[in-house]
């Protein structure tokens, strides 16, 4: 369903939309928090307005970031309704709509900076199914821990000791990759490749979304997952192959929590493995040597090819109000992007302050710095002039591309915040011939 608002009109309405609900009591909305609940019903708002400064660049080609000033603007809208069908089982739907105008059409590089930005975006909003997935908790002993009511999440209690299957239509990242401080751009970091491992080709369609099964296991302070998800059909589209037994993303994580000076923290190991029909960068350099012309992805995806990749995560505390997330992946960078960004490798850290220090525990400060980079048959691919999904210069001075990031969320009401964000992109798209690249944001994000 699309509805037909221009982007001008609707960016005020929206942004005004976001102030007057989370200017409103929460008694509004709802009562205390509940010990424990049958059902619940959420909503989120989330506008982000960009700006792009003008650089310098010695050439650009079709999928290179803008040397102009350019705006963009994104606005997600999401309804989380939840019920308990029965004892331990959770039934949850997302309906969800969207609009947003990309710097660049989404392409010139390989950290986007709004990870509220899909790549079906457009001026008109569009109605869809975000979620739809049941949840099954099976207790098996110790000690019970209380469960906050929030969006996909009813109010209660689950044993520390304890088996968990989802199935349906959601986001992989809504199980797999988490981080206290770093893992939502809605409220926290705004970049791409400061959200999740960078090189995590994680299998969703063109807005983020798949469908398959995840079994998680608890035990006291460990957790293990195990996943698998549809791809799309064709890269970085919205239809999903349904053929899940020979076209699938598969993930496996283990978690441990632990404390260091008495502050709480969490460590992950991720793997990864993705099968479906993609191209190799190496196949289409040999078949341009050998035809000529410039190495094009699209003449080689003929055939299945495998895709694996690694990834560690790390959070803590390191005071009441002050928390540092780092992370580091691999992907073996043999096979073109298929859902996710063009990141190959990827180390990224941060902190993560709430200003209880200056009196404003609901304010936060973000701090964060991401550098990826690509194989070596990924570089020699786009110095050759070939282009990827969203990365083709016509030709490469390779480094890695650097990001620092910032910004201060003010709490303007008890469920509204603005955020001023501002990234700084060294080589954007890893060519030192461009940039760097100042981008500035401010965010509206309510939730009741």
């Amino acid at each position: 369903m699309t509805f037909r608002i221009s982007s001008r009109l609707s960016g005020f309405v929206l942004g005004s939309l976001c102030v007057f609900v989370g200017s409103l009591p929460m008694a509004a909305f709802a009562a205390e928090q509940p010990e424990y609940e049958d059902w619940n019903a959420k909503f989120q708002a989330t506008y982000v307005w960009q700006r792009k400064d003008s650089f310098s660049a010695a050439y650009s080609d079709a999928h290179s970031l803008s040397q102009d000033r350019e705006k963009s603007y994104s606005f997600t809208a999401t309804a989380s309704l939840g019920i308990r069908p029965w004892v331990g089982g959770e039934l949850y739907f997302n309906p969800e709509a969207a609009q947003g105008v990309p710097l660049s059409g989404l392409t010139g590089l390989a950290g986007f900076t709004n990870g509220e930005m899909a790549r079906t975006s457009g001026p008109m909003l569009k109605l869809y199914r975000a979620r739809l997935f049941l949840r099954q908790t099976w207790d098996q002993g110790g000690e019970r821990e209380a469960v906050a009511s929030e969006a996909n999440q009813l109010a209660g209690s689950v044993a520390r000791q304890r088996m968990v299957l989802t199935v349906g239509n959601l986001s992989v990242l809504d199980i797999f990759d988490n981080n206290e401080y770093n893992h939502d751009p809605r409220t926290q970091f705004l970049n791409w490749a400061l959200m999740t491992h960078g090189s995590y080709d994680y299998a969703a369609d063109a807005r983020g979304y798949s469908w398959g099964a995840a079994l998680e296991w608890y035990h006291d302070d460990w957790a293990f997952r195990i996943g698998r998800f549809a791809q799309p059909k064709e890269p970085n589209m919205l239809a999903l192959d349904p053929d899940i037994f020979r076209h699938y993303g598969d993930q496996i994580e283990v978690e441990h929590a632990h404390e260091i000076n008495g502050q709480p923290g969490k460590l992950r190991f991720l793997a990864f493995h993705n099968r479906t029909k993609m191209s190799r960068y190496q196949d289409a350099l040999n078949f341009a040597a050998i035809n000529g012309g410039t190495p094009d992805i699209n003449q080689v995806r003929y055939g299945e090819q495998s895709k694996v990749g690694f990834g560690i995560n790390l959070e803590q505390a390191l005071s009441n109000d002050v928390g540092m997330f780092a992370r580091a992946s691999l992907a073996d960078g043999k096979t073109e992007t298929y859902a996710f960004t063009e990141i190959d490798r990827s180390i990224s850290g941060g902190i993560l302050v709430k200003g209880g220090s200056w009196g404003r525990g609901m304010d936060k400060v973000g701090l964060g710095i991401a550098r990826n980079g690509l194989s070596r048959a990924h570089r020699d691919y786009l110095a050759s002039g070939g282009m990827g999904f969203f990365l083709g210069d016509g030709k490469l001075n390779y480094r890695p591309e650097t990001i620092f990031e910032t910004f201060y969320s003010w709490s303007v009401a008890r469920s509204s915040q603005l955020s001023f964000d501002w990234q700084y992109i060294q080589n954007p798209a890893y060519n030192a011939d461009r940039g760097p690249v100042n981008m500035f944001a401010v965010r509206l994000h309510s939730e009741f």
